[in-house]
């Protein structure tokens, strides 16, 4: 009687010291979310207005020539680092997963990047590209005087720049999710593939990936929401630049918002962005519940 009693009391107990994390989300994200697309229907320049404008800044929004490059450059950027993102830090798992002498510290090694902010990893990079600095004048140093590395200061490679840095600093974050599930791929399949004379590659290809749809759908939407939000470490690297050859949504938002003070015009960038992530997630999450189910229900 008496653990029935403290049953509801306890109960309450964890839910009022949930309460005050509730109002931080509450407060902090759902209403400045419902804040940012009210203003965007709104005729708000440098400050906020009250007024409804209807559709008129996401017409301005999508006849902004800037706005579609920046997408551009986000879809092109989003290709490319989380196809190597996933395909690196796979490679990384496998060979982990052979269960190498060192492990621990080779996980450290790959997870160490990640722990770097983007502001620092964008610095650093920016260095390394740099052709009087870094990579170029490393190999001109060495006696091949001919060799060049610019790629940072070119308009049609400088957004694989990006691609580069970004690459190095999440795909030890891939690796440590995705050897979390081949952790949990039961070691009998490969005993029953070493005797049927399957290849590793073979084995992990086409009997181990498939059962990695829930950890792969994980590190996929973590890396998309990295490529929506992209910032800190194009302004680092190259500010947008050369001309607009790396400018991205993100950016776009912030000059709007604090350098032109077209509050509007950013709030609705703001929302067309919030509405990208969710078109992203929604799916993603909706096949990784699927696949819960299932194998609940096998």
């Amino acid at each position: 009687m008496k653990n029935q009693r403290k049953g509801p009391k306890t109960a309450w107990s964890a839910h009022s010291a949930l309460l005050p994390m509730g109002l931080v989300v509450l407060i902090a994200y759902v209403a400045s979310i419902l804040w940012t697309v009210r203003i965007s229907f709104s005729s708000s320049k440098m400050l906020p207005k009250s007024d409804w404008a209807g559709l008129s800044q996401y017409v301005r929004l999508f006849t902004n020539e800037r706005w579609t490059i920046d997408m551009v450059h986000m879809v092109q950027f989003g290709v490319f680092f989380i196809a190597g993102a996933l395909i690196l830090g796979f490679l990384l798992a496998v060979f982990v997963d052979q269960k190498v002498r060192l492990e621990g510290v080779f996980r450290t090694i790959y997870l160490y990047s990640y722990a770097i902010s983007f502001v620092a990893c964008g610095v650093v990079w920016q260095w390394m590209f740099n052709p009087t600095l870094g990579i170029q004048r490393s190999l001109q140093s060495w006696g091949w005087e001919s060799a060049r590395f610019d790629w940072i200061a070119s308009q049609d490679m400088a957004i694989y720049c990006v691609v580069i840095a970004l690459l190095w600093h999440s795909a030890g974050l891939v690796m440590a999710i995705l050897l979390a599930g081949l952790r949990g791929v039961d070691e009998e399949l490969w005993k029953a593939a070493r005797i049927e004379g399957v290849p590793r590659w073979r084995y992990y290809t086409s009997i181990v990936l498939p059962q990695l749809g829930a950890t792969v759908s994980t590190a996929v939407v973590l890396l998309a929401i990295s490529v929506v939000k992209l910032y800190d470490a194009v302004v680092a690297m190259t500010n947008g630049g050369p001309g607009d050859a790396t400018d991205v949504p993100s950016k776009f938002i912030m000059d709007n918002l604090f350098e032109r003070q077209n509050i509007g015009l950013a709030s609705a960038a703001s929302t067309t962005m919030l509405i990208t992530v969710l078109i992203i997630i929604a799916p993603l999450m909706y096949a990784r519940s699927r696949s819960k189910t299932a194998a609940s229900h096998s």
